[in-house]
């Protein structure tokens, strides 16, 4: 059996019944917001507990595994991330003041003296206009009447929400001894190699134009044909690692990393690429460090002319390869032929 990572708003428990089922596919996705505040409902299995320190053990958990007759013969994965827990809270803290603000402006147009705003229809147009925009409803009571308008702040259902600020439920269908906890977060996790592939696909780095095909064998066909195309380029960032931008040592990275939730650090190495935009003097003159995009572009000035002397006599001339190209060909281990 194969795992997929989907996006967790593609593959929802229909989906899943329907298409992963039936073939007997394994799955690897996470569950949305309202079911993660369904778990998290009194009495249910996602409680604040689960993230209390663990016994002889310094600091807080930030992973635990739960259980639910929502979803039988499935795994839930909880996980409990405090930089993303802070990002939410600032960004619901800004939506929350912009939205205020522009209903105060609402509710000073309704109580002016001159040409107010007048009508329980146009004053909830505007309030919904802006609750709308950013989704701030939940987290406001209003009050609108013809000539009268009042809005306050919802903090219960603002607590509510924040108390899952940073939690996020990994679900799968894999059996633990197959999957551990931690291995099934980062194959979560991985998710994000895979939307880099999707997007770097037809934009920045292969360029492959939309095809648009009226036939079940040509769409299968053109699909297969874009993920040959990121599979030559995955092995090339592979092999030109040492140039990019791109991690050098994985294993670096992934040995000072504490648990599966937190957030990945770069390597020494790649931090230290990163300062100095030049490659590791340890693996030979210092060249300048590249984009796979930039790379390819100069790569892409090595010519290959042929060149007429006399009569029919054809010569072929290789230019010759700067050393930023020599090293990227000997990484590659390929070298130009005439």
């Amino acid at each position: 059996m194969s795992a997929s990572q989907p996006d967790r708003g593609l593959l929802t428990s229909a989906r899943i019944e329907q298409t992963l089922r039936p073939p007997g596919l394994d799955w690897i996705t996470a569950l949305r917001a309202p079911a993660i505040k369904q778990l998290a409902a009194e009495g249910g299995p996602l409680q604040p507990s689960l993230f209390t320190p663990a016994p002889a053990k310094a600091g807080d958990r930030d992973m635990a595994e739960i259980t639910s007759p929502d979803y039988p013969g499935e795994r839930l994965v909880v996980c409990k991330n405090p930089l993303l827990a802070e990002q939410r809270a600032r960004k619901r803290e800004e939506l929350l003041a912009v939205t205020e603000n522009d209903l105060a402006r609402i509710e000073a147009r309704v109580q002016r003296a001159r040409k107010p705003l007048r009508g329980a229809a146009a004053i909830g147009q505007a309030v919904g206009a802006v609750l709308g925009r950013r989704h701030m409803a939940k987290h406001f009571q209003i009050s609108i009447g013809d000539d009268a308008f009042s809005f306050a702040k919802n903090h219960l259902s603002i607590a509510a929400e924040a108390a899952l600020d940073g939690i996020y439920v990994v679900r799968t269908n894999l059996p633990a001894a197959q999957s551990d906890a931690a291995t099934t977060v980062r194959a979560y996790k991985s998710l994000s190699g895979v939307e880099h592939a999707f997007r770097s696909l037809k934009t920045v780095d292969l360029e492959l134009r939309p095809v648009f095909h009226w036939t079940a064998p040509r769409v299968r066909a053109h699909v297969l044909l874009c993920m040959l195309a990121y599979y030559l380029e995955w092995h090339m960032r592979q092999s030109l690692a040492p140039m990019l931008f791109d991690e050098p040592d994985p294993a670096a990275r992934d040995a000072q990393r504490t648990s599966p939730v937190a957030k990945a650090e770069p390597s020494p190495a790649a931090q230290r690429k990163a300062a100095r935009k030049r490659t590791d003097p340890a693996e030979g003159e210092p060249l300048p460090v590249h984009s796979f995009h930039t790379l390819l572009g100069d790569l892409a000035t090595l010519t290959r002319n042929v060149v007429r002397l006399g009569g029919d006599r054809l010569t072929t001339i290789l230019a010759t390869p700067t050393c930023t190209q020599r090293r990227a060909l000997d990484l590659l281990a390929v070298a130009p032929t005439a």
